[in-house]
């Protein structure tokens, strides 16, 4: 087992791995910067079956395991009672149904996306800009959403870190370092490069979806180590995602709790994709031998959120 950094040493990579003023002081993209013009061009012509895998849960009403308010669902109108006598259906012969939803998407239940305004550190949110311009009454001035409006299509690859230990899920000590990313790689036989989406599995997909709702989310897992943040700095990642939300729990250091979160998204500017469901791809992956993809991901376009439930897709 490689040995972890230092508290210490993570605090220092706020300032080591920043990526403040890199691409400009007005930057609303941080890590997104590194996807092109020519890597979507190129990511394209991995589609080659046809084929579309999502990578998400379904988002299920009620108390769900690791949801941080249930989400809910009311209906305004529905098809019940369309023919009973003395009900006056304003639509004559026609009918509808409608419905509100609402949720809290950050937490350990919905696969969702993290925007650049969701963390802060030392009241700064990434590039420096205020914590203070995420209000009550506006929501996030800066850094919501919307940045990626447009969606995100580039290379995906999957790094199957379950599958390189030859166990249905990792254990919460047996914790991902770059050196198993790199293995997982070489077992893949790919090379994540600029502009690309890492998915990383653990395992956890698997669990979830064999105990329900006697899954515990909140028990310690394995996931990314602090170690991962230089090698996914270096490598120039867009974008990560894990069937667990990123970070191994307990990560281990006093002050910074979630260090792939808090200098990932305020010093790197890397967007997270958390909760994703992984084990559909992963078994699509081995069958077709192939651990690269066209990957694409299209958040809700609501102004002033810190994030978005959200689909991810592999295209094969």
């Amino acid at each position: 087992m490689p040995t972890p950094p230092s508290e210490e040493q993570v605090l220092a990579w706020f300032d080591d791995l920043s990526n403040w003023g890199r691409w400009g002081s007005e930057d609303r993209l941080g890590t997104l910067n590194h996807l092109t013009p020519a890597k979507r061009v190129s990511a394209a012509q991995l589609v080659q079956e046809g084929l579309s895998v999502s990578c998400s849960w379904d988002i299920r009403t009620g108390q769900q395991p690791g949801a941080t308010v249930e989400s809910q669902r009311y209906m305004l109108s529905t098809g019940l009672g369309l023919s009973d006598e003395g009900r006056r259906n304003w639509m004559g012969r026609a009918g509808g149904a409608q419905e509100f939803i609402g949720m809290v998407f950050h937490g350990l239940d919905v696969t969702h996306l993290d925007s650049l305004a969701h963390l802060f550190w030392d009241g700064k949110m990434y590039n420096g800009a205020p914590a203070s311009l995420v209000s009550d009454r506006q929501g996030a001035l800066q850094h919501d959403v919307l940045a990626v409006s447009d969606g995100v299509v580039t290379r995906g690859v999957l790094l199957d870190i379950a599958r390189l230990r030859g166990v249905d899920v990792l254990d919460a000590n047996d914790q991902v370092y770059p050196e198993d990313l790199e293995a997982a790689e070489a077992a893949a036989g790919v090379r994540l490069e600029p502009g690309d989406v890492l998915l990383m599995r653990t395992g956890e997909g698997g669990a979830r979806r064999s105990e329900g709702k006697k899954y515990n989310p909140n028990k310690p897992r394995s996931g990314y180590q602090a170690a991962c943040l230089p090698w996914l700095h270096e490598r120039g990642i867009s974008m990560i995602g894990s069937d667990v939300a990123q970070d191994c729990s307990p990560a281990g250091y006093r002050t910074v709790t979630m260090p792939i979160h808090m200098v990932g998204i305020v010093a790197m500017g890397l967007w997270l994709i958390d909760n994703c469901q992984l084990e559909n791809l992963a078994a699509t992956c081995e069958r077709l031998g192939r651990w690269e993809f066209q990957f694409a991901l299209a958040p809700i376009r609501f102004q002033g959120v810190t994030g978005s439930p959200t689909n991810p897709l592999a295209v094969f």
